[in-house]
């Protein structure tokens, strides 16, 4: 129990610093291990506090051992310093997914960087793009939410040792030696200044960098959903003999990504009370606690479920290149209206007047059901400008990806940065 392992580091840094005598701590730590948790929890329904339960439960078992357990504290010196530990335990666990989903994402960048597919922005056909270049931009966002953990983490995973409103008044001019002392026996980082409790701006800002997180998977959810429509159907989620619908022996349903989005709502609703519990009174109120009881560990359970189905959902990806190529297609060639207009300014032709004739010749096509290219050969204002051989070359999608590859190297070669900061 870490509320135990608090207080016997509190013992052990007052013999430290000379303030009780030495040989309680020995006793006390081989004794209090052994209290049950339903020793603690007959006090706190007696009592309706829990860290006097746990005074109060020690000092049955230990005696005379016990004589200087909790001296000169305030119960959030116990509390807040164990959900520093149990937040630093837990943030090993966030690392390590987000290690092995950045790992994921970098492989599918690498091995797709030059898997043709239609880019869409407002859901409508945009230029052509790779699903390498496509998946490299997850791979930014997640690793960039590493890099958000990594540097909340000293600020969030900090202990506290200043008694009841922050001043270390019981230990006298020896508090900073408790302090020092009892945080070193953790492993932990002393808070600068408190009052009787930790500052709860990093607990909020703790759930805001994981509700960022979370919105990045509701992101590649929503993705692997839209591509999944039978229209598309250029991914699919892979898991196979899951049940569609009930009476629809058809269906083939994004749960796994439908089940990011839900997660990722409450992830968000909690940054509200996260933000709410900032604003105590004087040097404390008690109107946080009831809500970190849940907030704090239903933060980290959602996101770990969060974690594990985007890790599953890359894993088990159905990738459809072939389809990828015919969807690209049904534009029969006007998403590379942008290039000939570049083209042709090139050549001489004002930018504006290049625009105006190219989204002609893009509406005439559409509505004559032909392809561009061979509207754009019929039209004199173009073959003016340009050879037959360099509309034909403009209008090669595999020859407009722009600096795709270099831009996918620039994102891995980030992505390893951070991942060589990250410790555990």
């Amino acid at each position: 129990m870490k509320m135990i392992d608090v207080e016997v580091a509190l013992v052990k840094s007052l013999e430290e610093c000379g303030l009780i005598p030495r040989g309680y701590s020995a006793g006390l730590e081989s004794c209090a291990r052994s209290i049950k948790i339903s020793e603690v929890d007959y006090y706190e329904k007696l009592l309706g506090h829990e860290v006097m339960a746990l005074i109060t439960a020690i000092a049955d078992a230990c005696g005379e051992n016990a004589r200087f357990v909790h001296y000169g504290a305030t119960s959030n010196d116990v509390i807040d310093t164990v959900w520093a530990l149990l937040v630093r335990d837990a943030l090993r666990i966030v690392k390590t997914k987000l290690v092995n989903l950045i790992t994921l994402l970098t492989r599918f960048s690498e091995k797709y960087s030059d898997t043709l597919m239609v880019g869409r922005t407002h859901a409508q056909h945009a230029l052509p793009i790779t699903l390498g270049f496509k998946f490299a931009n997850y791979l930014y966002e997640f690793t960039r939410s590493l890099e958000r953990v990594i540097e909340v983490e000293p600020r969030i995973v900090r202990g506290k040792m200043a008694g009841a409103v922050g001043t270390m008044a019981g230990w006298g001019i020896k508090g900073f030696c408790v302090e020092s002392a009892s945080m070193r026996e953790l492993g932990l980082e002393p808070h600068t200044i408190t009052t009787q409790v930790s500052p709860r701006d990093g607990i909020a800002e703790l759930v805001s960098v994981l509700s960022i997180l979370a919105s990045q998977a509701e992101r590649l959810g929503i993705e692997v959903r839209e591509l999944m429509r039978p229209e598309i159907r250029e991914l699919a989620e892979g898991v196979e003999g899951r049940v569609g619908s009930s009476t629809m022996p058809h269906k083939e349903n994004p749960v796994l990504s439908e089940k990011l989005a839900g997660l990722a709502r409450l992830m968000r609703g909690f940054t509200v009370t996260a933000l709410e519990n900032i604003p105590l009174w004087h040097e404390r109120d008690l109107s946080n606690s009831s809500a970190e009881r849940l907030l704090i560990p239903h933060s980290f359970l959602i996101i770990d479920e969060i974690l594990d189905t985007t890790i599953k959902i890359l894993k088990d990806l159905k990738i459809y290149p072939e389809k990828m190529v015919s969807n690209l297609g049904l534009s029969r060639g006007i998403n590379l209206s942008e290039a000939l207009v570049l083209k042709l300014t090139d050549k001489g032709m004002l930018r504006h007047e290049a625009y105006k004739i190219i989204r002609e010749l893009v509406s005439k096509a559409v509505n004559e059901n032909k392809d561009f290219l061979a509207i754009v050969l019929e039209d004199p204002r173009i073959l003016k400008y340009l050879s037959r051989e360099e509309i034909i070359e403009a209008l090669d999608y595999r020859k407009y990806l722009g600096m795709h590859k270099e831009l996918i190297k620039r994102t891995i070669e980030y992505a390893t940065s951070v991942l060589s900061r990250v410790n555990y």
